[in-house]
């Protein structure tokens, strides 16, 4: 991943935020939107495109633009710093390899404890009942 290339490939775009801030709200544009086009990236070789257009299948739109979004301050440079951390964040996560999960045989032993346990329990069970007197 080259984060040059990658800085200079995202789009950002400046929309009015709901919310909290009165009349400010409704006059200026602090909302800060990241639109980051996965599938033409040049900041990325053809297998991670596809790692992170997996992983981050769900946050895609149909074209293939990952789009962020945030109005928590009433900053718009705030809101871009952000929404910019969050980018590379969310990035670095798709990135990752996740670890091949080893399967374990269950040792003997607790095998053997969990069928005790059972027996114990369905004796207490048993001696709870009302005695059948026939």
């Amino acid at each position: 991943m080259k984060k040059e290339i990658l800085f200079s490939e995202l789009r950002y775009k400046a929309v009015r935020s709901s919310g909290a801030g009165g009349q400010h709200v409704n006059k200026v544009a602090t909302k800060i939107q990241l639109l980051f086009d996965v599938a033409n990236s040049a900041a990325f070789t053809e297998e991670e495109k596809s790692t992170v257009i997996n992983k981050l299948a769900n946050r895609l739109t149909k074209d293939g633009v990952l789009l962020l979004s945030c109005g928590e301050s009433r900053s718009q440079l705030k809101n871009k710093e952000i929404v910019t951390a969050r980018f590379l964040m969310l990035l670095q996560q798709a990135m990752q390899v996740d670890k091949e999960r080893k399967a374990t045989k269950i040792p003997h032993a607790a095998v053997k404890k969990r069928i005790q346990n059972k027996r114990v329990q369905a004796q207490k069970k048993e001696s709870r009942r009302k005695p059948n007197v026939d």
